[in-house]
């Protein structure tokens, strides 16, 4: 009798789900072809690892032959910066499923090695890449046999009309809040906190003398608002406050929200979705605040890519682009509640 792998019986409880997992990307990759993308690779390895403050990127050393120089160079958070270095030099409609690495992130919907899907259109914003997102939701259950997706109790239809919701709409529905009335400070630094503390209050959240704007807006969205998001049909989210879309560029109709939206499927966030910011020195000086809060909070800094920002200075066309996390649509698309499921090998200790 062949002696079993001490891993066997959770590899064969697993398999199932695994399998759907493969049928799955299949079905993105033939969505993106259809769609007449173009696959493209980029390097895991960068100078900067992306400079969103609150993520922690894995560090290392890049030796170049016989110890002609070495620096310090990242496992990416994200493929963007790289991916729109591509649509600089032409490329009209890109995708990609990237392996990604984020330090100190490990949970039931967090996995410190991850694959991450983004594409990119030019010469459209971002309601095109919502359209596509109801198209490749869609496609991805098709491609399973199911018609709708499922997790921790709930369950959400793609199939159905969506549901569109601004960040002011959803804070007035499911907090009673007027996050626009809260709002001071120009398009880089943070709001004043004052106004939006004193409403966590009254809804019963009490914030840290310490807490900045950001932090009361996501402990109210995280208790009151997020987990009713994506309950029986998939929810946009968009319209958010500018400060916190440091890619994304500025609504012409009020410059204080950003053309950025989110889509909630099961009280769970899938996907972050920009109309691209094109204007270089806006950017480094949203790179520049980014980077000092994150020295502020966390003691550290990494190097703004100035391949990026020579890239958007030589001219980066209006585009709009997605970031989607497909192990979490696999667990979506197969009910499966803890993210390690979905994995054919999970990164452990």
């Amino acid at each position: 009798m062949q002696k079993k792998h001490w891993k066997q019986e959770e590899f064969d409880r697993k398999l199932p789900i695994l399998l759907k997992r493969s049928a799955i990307i299949s079905s993105i990759r033939k969505f993106f072809t259809d769609e007449n993308f173009l696959e493209v690779e980029t390097p895991i390895l960068q100078t900067s690892p992306g400079l969103e403050p609150h993520l922690k990127a894995f560090k290392t050393k890049l030796e170049e032959p016989f110890k002609q120089s070495s620096s310090d160079i990242y496992l990416h958070t994200s493929p963007e910066f790289a991916m729109k270095k591509l649509i600089v030099a032409g490329l009209p409609r890109i995708f990609q499923m990237a392996r990604t690495f984020r330090n100190e992130e490990r949970s039931a919907t967090h996995h410190p090695e991850f694959i991450m899907l983004e594409w990119y259109r030019v010469g459209v914003d971002y309601n095109v890449i919502m359209e596509d997102c109801k198209g490749l939701l869609r496609s991805c259950l098709d491609s399973v046999g199911v018609d709708s997706f499922n997790y921790n109790g709930k369950t959400c239809n793609p199939f159905k009309e969506w549901k569109h919701l601004s960040v002011a709409e959803a804070f007035k529905e499911y907090a009673g809040i007027d996050i626009l009335g809260t709002i001071s400070g120009d398009s880089v630094s943070d709001p004043e906190p004052s106004l939006l503390a004193k409403e966590a209050r009254r809804i019963g959240i009490e914030p840290s003398d310490t807490d900045r704007w950001e932090d009361i807006y996501f402990r109210i969205a995280l208790e009151k608002i997020e987990p009713y998001l994506g309950i029986d049909v998939p929810v946009i989210l968009y319209d958010y406050p500018v400060c916190m879309a440091a890619l994304s560029r500025q609504k012409p109709q009020d410059k204080r929200l950003a053309e950025r939206f989110e889509v909630y499927v099961c009280g769970m966030e899938l996907a972050n979705a920009f109309s691209e910011l094109t204007d270089a020195e806006i950017q480094r000086k949203r790179f520049i605040h980014d980077m000092d809060l994150k020295e502020e909070l966390y003691g550290e800094r990494y190097p703004i890519d100035e391949d990026f920002i020579d890239a958007m200075t030589y001219g980066m066309p209006e585009c709009a682009g997605i970031a989607l996390g497909v192990d979490r649509l696999v667990m979506l698309s197969t009910g499966t509640e803890n993210i390690e499921d979905v994995l054919w090998l999970p990164v452990r200790e």
